[in-house]
């Protein structure tokens, strides 16, 4: 059985119901998350007559724009995520599918909205991530949405690269001298499977030998039965950049089986 961290959210007359605490967040960590966030954060329901699906969906958000603040999530116009800083990728959080108005605001203040939009949720996992630049310099702010494969890979360990460096050019991730991903651009998403092990993840300029110079490398040690996602985020040159946020990857796992 698959374990992961999970919230769950129910659809009720008034919108959404929170059932449990607001989650902790992998990744980042803003807030101490304890007592209360908002009001109604801790609440059940308290199961009047409506009848409720059972959740078939589930969404996290990742905050990957470097010169962006804080920023509080609504979902149905109820918070979800407050706080949330960047680097931060949160749990899942379990959900009917449908479509939901989704709001990012600056924390604190609603006034000021970087994304508000319909999404329409399938049955399945997502991810949904802020990313790009608030000041535009080298890509545009912008809200993706990933499809997340957290199946089963058996004996191996699934890795995927979303890549999120906004001065960063299409990039090649190859370990040992093998391509694991080519020609990835920023904003898009290539997964492989790996063998359990220890392994120096080096990434560079895409080239058509995958060869380019490398940029960074990080070392990673995927276990078998294992999904993760590695968050390519921050500048390759953070001192002419909009924010100080240097080049890092940040690797989250997704599932365990």
């Amino acid at each position: 059985m698959a374990t992961h961290d999970r919230r769950t959210v129910l659809k009720s007359a008034g919108g959404i119901a929170l059932i449990g605490t607001l989650a902790g967040c992998a990744g980042g960590g803003g807030g101490d998350g304890s007592e209360e966030s908002n009001d109604g954060s801790e609440e059940e329901m308290d199961g009047d007559d409506g009848e409720e699906s059972e959740p078939d969906a589930s969404i996290r958000v990742a905050h990957l724009s470097p010169d962006a603040p804080n920023v509080d999530v609504y979902v149905a116009g109820d918070p979800v995520l407050e706080d949330v800083p960047y680097r931060t990728v949160s749990d899942y959080l379990d959900i009917q599918s449908g479509t939901y108005q989704v709001m990012i605001t600056a924390a604190g203040d609603m006034d000021t909205v970087v994304y508000d939009q319909e999404l329409d949720v399938p049955a399945g996992e997502f991810t949904i991530a802020a990313l790009g630049e608030l000041a535009d310099e080298n890509e545009a702010f912008g809200v993706e949405v990933y499809e997340d494969d957290i199946s089963d890979p058996g004996e191996e360990a699934r890795i995927r690269l979303v890549h999120a460096a906004p001065d960063a050019p299409n990039v090649d991730v190859t370990t040992g001298g093998n391509a694991l991903l080519e020609d990835v651009p920023f904003g898009a998403a290539g997964a492989t499977t790996v063998a359990p092990g220890e392994y120096t993840l080096n990434v560079r300029p895409a080239t058509e030998n995958n060869d380019g110079d490398v940029v960074a490398d990080f070392d990673v040690a995927p276990e078998a039965g294992t999904v993760y996602t590695g968050f390519a985020v921050g500048y390759l040159a953070p001192d002419d950049a909009p924010a100080d946020a240097p080049f890092g990857l940040e690797l989250v796992v997704d599932a365990e089986y």
